[in-house]
């Protein structure tokens, strides 16, 4: 008897609809944001021209469409005068909601993740008809249970895998790792979404963290599906900073941004090693020169380099008074 009586009221409303007037007008707004586990509001009211006075509503219909072609499932219906048993969890937004009230919007009282999508929103009054599609956008906040290693604690180098794990939220979000400097290594890592008998997804994220090359601290955070971060975890690795020539995953190599301080230090070196063999060579120079002089300064009689200095040694004074 329900059965027959929904499809009697689908077609009367098709009927009445076939004699479409321009009197009045259904408005509502395009999308509307529901939370979940909360009330949700899709707002919808009646306009009506000014050749219109005193209006009554013959019939409302509130469909939950699965395609834009489909015919929907109808989730509140008032006709003839009286409203219909609605389907659990939908109501008129006014409590005391009757036919001389423009006020069609529709409550969900306790949102799921199924009543994410469109609904449609038919109005037929005695003046005219219209009606109109509005959205309904599902959204579950997300939140970080737990962030641990495997194994539990983290031995230096030894390989290991942080997991993070985040659950409750709707649409599909991500979860990316942050190293204590908040370099970015979520693309070091493999996350994992899987949904839940009520629609809601939880999500895992694996980073492995090679041997010798480990941040003391890593910070998982969770993004929903509009890019907004909404929780984050910190996770101590109780490992001392690694060598500022390495970084996790680089096996030994420089990482980007480390090679960008040490490019700079190289050139500097260089430089400062080729000056200091430049002025070594340059003494070197001089000295022999002034060693290939000596013999044009008096022969086998020219006075030692010593002498230059003002000093005699005992055998020199011996040699000048045989000379003398």
């Amino acid at each position: 008897m329900a059965s027959s009586g929904i499809i009697v009221f689908i077609f009367t409303v098709l009927c009445i609809c076939a004699v479409k007037s321009g009197f009045i007008k259904v408005e509502c707004k395009a999308e509307n944001v529901g939370h979940y586990g909360q009330q949700s509001l899709l707002e919808c009211v009646v306009k009506t021209s000014s050749d219109v006075t005193d209006p009554n509503i013959r019939v409302v219909a509130w469909k939950k469409l699965t395609s834009p072609e489909d015919g929907g499932d109808l989730v509140l219906a008032f006709q003839r005068g009286k409203l219909d048993q609605p389907k659990r969890g939908y109501r008129f937004a006014e409590p005391s909601w009757n036919e001389k009230n423009m006020n069609v919007s529709l409550l969900i009282t306790n949102t799921a993740v199924a009543d994410n999508g469109d609904y449609k929103c038919i109005v037929i009054t005695d003046s005219g008809d219209d009606s109109i599609v509005t959205t309904l956008k599902v959204q579950a906040k997300y939140s970080i249970s737990t962030v641990y290693s495997i194994p539990e604690k983290i031995v230096p180098n030894k390989g290991s895998t942080l997991v993070c794990e985040s659950h409750g939220g709707y649409p599909k979000g991500t979860l990316r790792w942050f190293d204590e400097e908040n370099h970015d290594w979520t693309k070091s890592s493999e996350m994992e979404a899987t949904q839940s008998d009520d629609g809601l997804f939880q999500l895992t994220s694996r980073l492995s963290l090679l041997g010798g090359s480990t941040f003391p601290k890593y910070t998982c955070a969770v993004f929903n599906a509009s890019g907004g971060k909404v929780d984050e975890k910190t996770f101590e690795t109780n490992i001392p900073p690694s060598s500022p020539l390495e970084s996790p995953g680089s096996s030994g190599l420089l990482s980007p941004y480390t090679s960008k301080v040490v490019a700079p230090l190289v050139v500097i070196g260089s430089l400062i090693i080729g000056l200091l063999l430049l002025l070594l060579y340059k003494r070197r120079s001089q000295k022999t020169r002034r060693n290939s002089t000596a013999p044009l300064m008096g022969g086998r009689d020219a006075v030692p380099t010593d002498l230059e200095e003002g000093y005699n040694s005992p055998e020199d004074e011996s040699i000048n008074q045989d000379q003398s």
